[in-house]
């Protein structure tokens, strides 16, 4: 066994059941009862992309300060079922193929938390996110840290990404710098305050206290980023570059 698969089993054996610290709820939650707070909103509606079995919004309803009108995408219909149950508006959409079946504006804040690192078109899914969110609205971003510090080890090792693994569901990697450049891109997006969460491999109370000194090496990292006034919607940053490959505009069948 090599010493990079002695690291990563002892590893594992150390962080013990901390992979929920990785889902931010916490973080999540504080950046948007922070906003309501600060804005002094006493109603939101707030939508969570790939919400599960929607445990974001029912901590976002507990804790914001604010009458929350809770709305989902979800995909996996038992999600759905137990969303519906907690009184949840959820909808079944394919994000990176079909419009979301909102008005414009009509979301104070939008959750997306642990998906983008799954999606090839997110030019498409945040251009609909900023055609749905009201100006000066939240969007809360979570995704895997590709440069949380265990996955820089492991890059200095020759190895994959922890985040990132070949034989894995992740086809996206996110550090700090790269996710402002991207969602900052043309100025429909401002980044406005981003925390860490998680510290492999260490328990729960170091790793909360690492992520707090730390949160540009900890294992997942959390955005609050708002909507500017701009006009149009973010695919035109795609539609004014050239890629090559083919991602998807919303015109295309």
């Amino acid at each position: 066994m090599g010493i990079f698969n002695k690291l990563y089993s002892l590893g594992i054996r150390l962080k013990g059941n901390t992979e929920y610290l990785s889902y931010g709820r916490d973080v999540v939650s504080d950046f948007i009862k922070e906003y309501t707070r600060s804005l002094g909103l006493q109603k939101i509606k707030v939508l969570d992309i790939g919400c599960g079995s929607g445990d974001d919004l029912i901590r976002v309803s507990d804790v914001s300060g604010a009458e929350c009108d809770l709305y989902g995408i979800e995909f996996y219909e038992p999600y759905c079922l137990r969303c519906r149950e907690r009184g949840i508006d959820v909808s079944s959409v394919d994000i990176e193929r079909e419009a979301l079946p909102y008005e414009e504006a009509f979301f104070d804040v939008i959750i997306i938390n642990q998906v983008i690192e799954h999606l090839k078109e997110i030019f498409f899914v945040f251009s609909e996110i900023s055609r749905i969110i009201k100006p000066n609205g939240m969007v809360v971003v979570g995704v895997p840290n590709l440069a949380a510090w265990h996955d820089r080890l492991a890059v200095l090792l020759g190895e994959q990404p922890t985040c990132l693994k070949t034989l894995g569901p992740h086809v996206r990697g996110f550090t700090v710098p790269s996710f402002r450049k991207f969602i900052e891109c043309d100025g429909y997006f401002k980044l406005s305050e981003f925390k860490g969460s998680g510290f492999y491999p260490f328990p729960a109370v170091c790793s909360r206290l690492f992520s707090r000194l730390f949160p540009s090496l900890s294992t997942a990292i959390f955005f609050d980023v708002r909507r500017t006034e701009k006009s149009g919607t973010f695919i035109e940053v795609l539609n004014s570059r050239f890629f090559e490959t083919n991602f998807y505009d919303g015109t295309r069948g």
